[in-house]
């Protein structure tokens, strides 16, 4: 069998995505990036069934509760960090198994991204203070060293565009010259296996409910109630990660736990329905292959390099 070059793995939520990758991963010497975008955040380890300790222990994992909550984290930063994982697995040897259930993430991972992602709200601070206190002329001379392009096309002056040019170059690791002559190319190409793991809706449903009881019992209202505690703006994407507004409510007394989490359930499940519709019309030539169970499911994935 020829090892593929790497394997994508995507699926509506509690599909079993996780444990099919710890799987493959372990067989096949493999480092697991994540590509959920509420995995990312290290507040929220419970409530969005990220890996356990011990399963993260097994084999490599990145790209797991990496970025505060208070973030604003963006496609683009995430396929900035993805670029970092995959050269880290190149490096060391390993095979990249890209594992979750955000399509954006996988949609840039193949097919590029050409918008500039967003700046994180600290990078943008702290060049703006720069700014403040050195002048523009300071910045455009820097900027002249680090984006020659850019730097002949802004005026010194010009404090806004210099400070912009900057923040691109800081947040991206790249200069707004390149942004503009060709974003960021698809970072994996011929020689990947891209497979959608797909349950039947009633089992997936049962799923669903099972893992959100789970969560419940393993401490989730807790990890919740240490989110809010922070008092951080509610429109963050953090705070929208599902069955956090409604265990919020509950601490706020607006409702019975009982009536939070059946709402929970109920979004989590029609966001699982959303999930397997957008792959099916934007990523139409992935594998679809059916889960049941972790070791059918493997089996499957492996013969199809074969």
């Amino acid at each position: 069998m020829k090892r593929p070059d790497a394997i994508l793995i995507a699926g509506p939520t509690a599909s079993g995505k996780s444990a099919v990758a710890l799987e493959l991963a372990e067989k096949l010497d493999g480092v697991i990036i994540n590509a959920d975008s509420m995995q990312v955040y290290s507040d929220l380890r419970i409530i969005t069934a990220r890996p356990k300790p011990e399963e993260e222990a097994r084999v490599p994992h990145r790209l797991y509760g990496h970025v505060d909550a208070a973030e604003n984290y963006s496609v683009g930063r995430w396929l900035i960090d993805a670029q970092a994982g995959l050269a880290e697995a190149e490096r060391t040897g390993l095979l990249p198994i890209v594992v979750g259930g955000t399509g954006l993430y996988f949609k840039a991972l193949t097919q590029g991204l050409t918008a500039i992602p967003s700046i994180p709200s600290d990078v943008r601070a702290a060049i703006r203070a720069r700014l403040a206190a050195l002048g523009p002329h300071a910045l455009h001379a820097e900027l002249s060293q680090r984006d020659p392009g850019s730097a002949r096309r802004i005026r010194p002056a010009d404090g806004v565009r210099v400070v912009r040019a900057l923040e691109v170059i800081a947040a991206t690791g790249r200069s707004l010259s390149d942004w503009h002559r060709d974003g960021m190319q698809p970072l994996v190409h011929a020689g990947t296996t891209k497979i959608f793991l797909n349950v039947a809706r009633e089992e997936l449903y049962r799923r669903i409910d099972r893992r959100f009881d789970a969560m419940l019992a393993a401490g989730a209202l807790e990890e919740v109630r240490a989110l809010d505690a922070r008092g951080l703006e509610p429109l963050l994407p953090a705070m929208k990660a599902h069955g956090v507004p409604w265990l919020r409510r509950h601490l706020e007394g607006e409702m019975a736990l009982a009536e939070a989490a059946a709402e929970a359930k109920k979004d989590t499940r029609h966001y699982a329905k959303r999930q397997a519709t957008w792959f099916r019309h934007q990523l139409p030539d992935w594998k679809w292959v059916a889960s049941v169970d972790v070791e059918p499911t493997m089996r499957e994935v492996l013969q199809l390099k074969r």
